[in-house]
């Protein structure tokens, strides 16, 4: 089992890294991170874009690693590129560089060359929290906005898929609300209680699923005591299926920024993992993600 990004490094550099398709690879930030993960793990980055703009960013931050460069400076062509290259299985995970997100998610539902598999696309951000001995999931923090039942139980396979990559064999995941009780006017709790009955059921296979369930319940078997509620996952939770996107983006900024949690990214539902950072994010949090969507390969 993955326990933190360590590990990602020992296993990725194990199995001799992966192929990374970077659409529009001429941006300095990207370049640099690209570099640390080739050097880290021996990922072997293709960069589609500008050329020129590519070789002259890697003189200038002295990349030496061993690269493809596919010389396309139209964006939307190089785009299309990079995602044909892993539709066609040259490469394993795709990484946006330089390109607008909306571009670039349109070239990855691409009816012709894209790596669409006909399931929603679900973002699963991880954290590498100080004290704690292994990873901490949130699904979906980043991509979908107020997903339905069935687009949660799209969501939280998507993310249970993932985790079974990385050697979780029995995910504990916590359907997150602000109490225990159904309420026919809180439509999260309702959602909640319907994905953990269809766990019940085995629609998601080996795992314990508990919802509704508050937060204080899920992270602290003494709060779980306190409100007299019995649970099997309390203060053991893997992932945590938010209800909206507001709770896992509120979730994730508290647990870096205030917490000091390292962090990753990856959006799935595609053939390939898609890596998709802001440009605001940190290198440390760029290199993690191409680390993350590696193992979910």
């Amino acid at each position: 089992m993955i326990t933190g990004y360590s590990a990602m490094i020992e296993r990725i550099s194990a199995l001799r890294g992966s192929t990374l398709s970077v659409a529009v690879a001429q941006d300095r930030d990207i370049l640099e991170v690209v570099c640390k993960a080739s050097a880290a793990v021996g990922i072997q980055p293709v960069l589609f874009g500008d050329g020129h703009e590519i070789e002259r960013i890697k003189r200038e931050i002295g990349y030496t690693g061993e690269c493809k460069t596919v010389d396309e400076p139209d964006v939307l062509k190089a785009t299309m590129a990079a995602v044909k290259s892993v539709h066609d299985g040259e490469a394993d995970v795709l990484m946006k560089g330089l390109v607008n997100t909306s571009d670039y998610l349109r070239a990855v539902l691409d009816k012709e060359n894209g790596i669409r598999s006909g399931h929603l696309l679900s973002h699963l951000a991880a954290f590498e929290l100080p004290g704690r001995t292994r990873l901490l999931f949130i699904t979906d923090g980043g991509f979908n906005i107020a997903p339905d039942l069935d687009e949660k139980k799209t969501i939280l396979k998507n993310a249970l898929g993932a985790l079974r990559k990385m050697g979780y064999g029995h995910p504990n995941v916590a359907v997150l609300t602000a109490n225990e009780q159904v309420n026919e006017k809180a439509v999260s709790t309702v959602h909640a209680s319907a994905i953990t009955h269809a766990a019940r059921e085995g629609e998601f296979g080996d795992c314990t699923v508990e919802g509704p369930i508050a937060f204080d319940v899920a992270i602290s078997k003494e709060a779980a005591r306190h409100k007299r509620i019995e649970s099997k996952i309390s203060g053991d939770v893997d992932l945590f299926l938010v209800p909206c996107i507001e709770v896992g983006n509120v979730m994730g900024k508290i647990m870096s920024i205030l917490l000091g949690a390292k962090m990753s990214g990856v959006v799935l539902g595609a053939s390939s993992p898609v890596v998709l950072t802001s440009r605001s994010e940190t290198a440390e949090s760029k290199l993690n993600s191409i680390l993350l969507a590696s193992c979910c390969v």
